[in-house]
């Protein structure tokens, strides 16, 4: 019997990251997990961390599993790694960071981006996608590091994403899995592959192919552990690292969906719904759904950008200790919170919503408390994603059935019943929390064969946990306030949100 039949899952958040060891039924043997602040701020807007933190927190989680867990590390057969997804980091010829990455919180932007050159700008303007284009050329880390620190711009040998810079300290070698592009850089979502030389997004970007890793497909090997990996992260040399996927990919695949029948939703930092597709749909035009965790398919996802960060927004100004004392406030209040609904648009969008857009709560009275507001972000977020929801099925035309939802708000007993009784479908916690790290194991599973395909894994590997029926009578109220009141209030608020940034200045 091969006594290598244990994954190592690494798993790195925004706030934290872990080490995990599954089994090949799923199941969570072993966890550790080493928090960091999340990033510091030399600017208004900015958000950066130092590369070496990525690092020696996933080393000190590798080391302090093993040390704990000592009887599971002969039995790791293989490694797979999940990030958050959008941060970057430059790197010298000798592989160290010339600048602090860059992370997907960060909102600079630069005024004047390059030209993608007239033909391209002219079929822009025709098909009227001018904002959505210069959003992301504004957007980009490339041009504002091109643009700002020309000298850290010329030294940089390779131009990564996190993923990509993990990868390179466990192996040695600047490679990436395709399931981890999720960001402002030249790839052609569509193919999965880096765009085509005659691409707009090489010359609105500012960058050439040279300084991009190589990509492969989730599922096959990025390289081995090196000796000197093994030594700071205790990981044993030689073990093969499997390209898995961006985190919220992951989720999706760990949650166990790869039929779009199926949505998952994702209660973390962003809340998202997603779906897995084997053809490419753009749930809002011109916005590319991501690479699956599974080769050639694709995760149409919508997502509103502050999510369950929200929760923790509204604990802080409430001086809220911890999710008991946020739970307790709302578990009492009843659905439809007297009234109030709430527009959780508290960062814009670019398409969906509008780059005007702003929060709103409507209905206030004097019967309102904190506890009628908290649990009033619950029911705008669950309002949210059930817009998402209907925006992926007007475009692939298959009804989602069901939900699975992972994420640190899927913790909450009241969220998931809110969640079940707003899109009036059965709602599910997969038996893990530790989703992302499960979706990673799996796509490990089957590059090193312990299944053959990856219906085979996701079927074996992941599992229903606690299951939540949507109430009817509270269905109904929500489905009125979703049809009546939300749905309209972002066309009758959005010229309200025009002259706000008009007068204002905010949002930019």
């Amino acid at each position: 019997m091969n006594n290598k039949d244990l994954i190592l899952s690494i798993d790195n958040g925004t706030q934290s990251i872990r080490a995990l060891i599954y089994d090949l039924n799923g199941q969570l043997l072993a966890k550790e997990r080493v928090t960091f602040e999340p990033y510091f701020s030399k600017k208004p807007g900015w958000a950066e961390q130092n590369p070496e933190v990525f690092w020696n927190s996933l080393c000190t989680a590798c080391q302090n599993l093993f040390a704990d867990n000592s009887q599971y590390k002969k039995r790791i057969a293989g490694v797979a790694l999940t990030t958050q997804r959008g941060t970057v980091i430059n790197l010298d010829k000798d592989g160290n960071p010339l600048r602090p990455a860059i992370l997907w919180l960060d909102q600079r932007k630069i005024d004047n981006p390059p030209s993608a050159g007239f033909l391209w700008e002219l079929i822009f303007r025709l098909l009227k996608v001018n904002d959505t284009v210069n959003h992301f050329k504004k957007e980009a880390e490339i041009n504002w590091i091109y643009k700002n620190q020309p000298e850290v711009w010329k030294k940089t040998y390779k131009f990564l994403l996190l993923s990509g810079y993990l990868t390179y300290r466990l192996t040695g070698e600047y490679i990436d899995s395709v399931g981890c592009q999720v960001g402002y850089i030249p790839f052609d979502y569509k193919k999965q592959t880096w765009a085509q030389d005659w691409d707009w997004r090489w010359k609105g970007c500012a960058i050439n192919r040279d300084i991009m890793p190589e990509l492969v497909s989730p599922g096959k090997h990025l390289g081995y552990i090196t000796k000197q990996a093994s030594k700071d992260s205790g990981i044993p040399a030689g073990l093969p690292l499997i390209a898995a996927a961006a985190d919220k990919a992951c989720e999706v695949i760990g949650s166990g969906s790869l039929d779009p029948s199926v949505g998952c939703l994702s209660y973390g930092t962003t809340a998202t719904i997603n779906v897995t597709s084997q053809k490419y749909f753009e749930a809002i035009p011109y916005l590319p759904p991501y690479p699956s965790a599974v080769p050639d398919y694709y995760t149409i996802e919508v997502q509103i950008f502050r999510g369950f960060w929200m929760v923790t927004w509204i604990k802080k100004i409430l001086d809220l200790d911890d999710e008991s004392q946020f739970d307790a406030l709302v578990k009492d209040i009843p659905p439809g919170s007297m009234g109030l609904v709430l527009q959780p648009y508290w960062s814009p969008g670019v398409r969906f919503p509008g780059p005007e857009a702003k929060g709103s709560i409507l209905g206030f009275g004097d019967v309102h408390t904190k506890g009628h507001i908290c649990r009033a972000i619950l029911e705008g977020l669950a309002y949210a994603l059930r817009e998402g929801k209907e925006r992926i099925e007007n475009r692939i035309k298959i009804p989602i059935t069901s939900l699975r939802v992972s994420g640190g708000g899927s913790q909450s007993e009241v969220a998931m019943q809110v969640t079940a009784d707003i899109f009036g479908l059965p709602t599910q916690r997969p038996h893990v929390y530790e989703t992302s790290g499960l979706g990673a194991a799996i796509d490990a599973a089957v590059g090193l064969g312990m299944y053959s395909n990856f219906k085979d894994a996701v079927t074996n590997m992941t599992h229903i946990g606690d299951f939540f029926e949507p109430n009817q009578k509270n269905y109904e109220m929500y489905n009125d306030l979703y049809n009546k009141v939300y749905i309209k209030m972002y066309k009758n608020l959005k010229s309200l949100y025009e002259r706000i940034r008009e007068i204002t200045g905010y949002p930019t």
